[in-house]
């Protein structure tokens, strides 16, 4: 499997169902309003074009595995007092949106592209906020996710895909609605 095209490439119109299919650009998720300043790098775009191999495939697999061992959970009310903030893990740990900041830097330094690796709202099995981070292969769309140790093509998830950062421009947040509740709906 390999990259086909920049993130930034894709164009709406021409997606497979394997890719999460984009809307309308929409305002940022609570709590990920300061995102882009508090961490430039987690709304970089390189436009790379890069391979996704075997080896790759397994950092990939390592980071998540390791995130999802090492960050303890704990909620954002318990460890900050707030309803919703997006930070790295601290020592105490972190919750959903933190273990994905956690991964996406971790895979930007394994020298995955910025781009490529998209912040994602979700509604989970449950009809629970949750966050997910998306690997944009080109081909497909993969799922890290804390609750689980096995990355997941985005529609075998089970989740409803509500956001999604832009993938021409991940400053910016679109709007999703699929998989999910939305699958059984129509």
């Amino acid at each position: 499997m390999s990259f086909v095209m920049p993130a930034h490439a894709i164009d709406a119109r021409k997606m497979h169902r394997d890719l999460i299919p984009v809307k309308a650009t929409v305002s940022a998720p609570p709590g990920a309003t300061n995102l882009c300043r508090t961490y430039e790098w987690a709304c970089a775009r390189t436009g790379r074009v890069q391979r996704l191999d075997i080896e790759a495939l397994k950092t990939v697999q390592q980071v998540n595995q390791s995130a999802n061992r090492t960050v303890r959970p704990i909620s954002d009310q318990r460890q900050w007092s707030v309803a919703e903030r997006w930070s790295l893990p601290t020592s105490r740990g972190g919750d959903c949106e933190d273990y994905v900041l956690y991964k996406k830097l971790r895979l930007i330094e394994a020298g995955f592209s910025p781009d490529q690796l998209l912040i994602a709202t979700v509604l989970d099995r449950q009809n629970r906020s949750h966050a997910v981070l998306v690997l944009r292969t080109g081909a497909q769309d993969l799922v890290l996710d804390n609750m689980t140790g096995r990355i997941k093509p985005w529609r075998e998830t089970g989740y409803t895909f509500l956001r999604l950062q832009d993938p021409r421009q991940p400053s910016r947040w679109v709007a999703v609605f699929a998989g999910g509740v939305m699958d059984r709906i129509s």
